[in-house]
């Protein structure tokens, strides 16, 4: 069943347009017809089986039939990422639409050296991650703040799991044990300063930990601690 992220709200009945991309995906690389089903979602009214009711040249319409599955939401996860280089900063948007990450808050530290980044095309390849991985929502990505501010800032409530490539803090299953509001901090590819280590080290909601014996590329860390978190107090359990 192919799935698709609307804007549009959802009840028995409801017509609407697909934007331009959505429509040209249906009509000319899958070559749906008049009368076929797809799903389709907007984060608030669960997932909605709906019938194809017109093809255009460049637009097709559907109809919302019936819902086939209620709204749900995952884990309140974010992961705050600092900018990596541009592959690899899309790679792990995917990933954390995949495993589940509610929000993407990115960063900028003393040692960031990355490409300008694209919000929109980050917030599209999270779109298409959760139409395909058949989640019921789709992540937001934030636009990047410096991580001094994102510190000031900060939600007490909101425990941050700082996965500090010095070693000496405990590993993710020690330092992760109750669920809740969390976030998880990976840093840029030449790691945080001392003075970020330090400052991190010293707020009151920041709980270090490490990911093992061998420094991992952002990419990896990112998608090694979600995986890790998960296991421990997300919905794998």
């Amino acid at each position: 069943m192919i799935r698709l992220h609307i804007p549009h709200d959802l009840a028995p009945g409801a017509q609407f347009a697909l934007d331009e991309g959505q429509s040209r995906y249906l009509s000319v690389v899958m070559r749906q017809a008049v009368g076929d089903l797809v799903a389709v979602f907007n984060g608030r009214d669960g997932e909605w089986l709906a019938l194809i009711a017109t093809v255009g040249k460049r637009i097709v319409t559907v109809t919302a039939q019936t819902c086939a599955r209620p709204q749900n939401i995952g884990p309140d996860l974010d992961l705050v990422i600092a900018l990596v280089k541009r592959g690899r900063l899309e790679t792990i948007v995917e990933k954390t639409a995949e495993l589940g990450v509610r929000r993407v808050r990115l960063v900028t530290t003393e040692r960031t050296n990355a490409d300008h980044v694209r919000i929109e095309r980050l917030r599209a390849i999270a779109m298409e991650a959760s139409e395909q991985t058949g989640r019921l929502d789709v992540p937001e990505i934030a636009e990047p703040v410096k991580l001094d501010r994102l510190l000031a800032e900060w939600d007490p409530t909101r425990r941050l799991l700082f996965c500090d490539e010095a070693g000496d803090a405990s590993t993710v299953f020690e330092a992760v044990t109750t669920p809740g509001p969390w976030a998880i901090l990976i840093g840029p590819e030449g790691g945080f300063s001392p003075a970020e280590r330090e400052h991190l080290r010293s707020q009151p909601f920041t709980v270090p930990a490490n990911l093992g014996p061998r420094i991992l590329r952002a990419d990896t860390a990112a998608i090694s601690a979600l995986t890790l978190w998960q296991a421990a107090v997300g919905d794998w359990r």
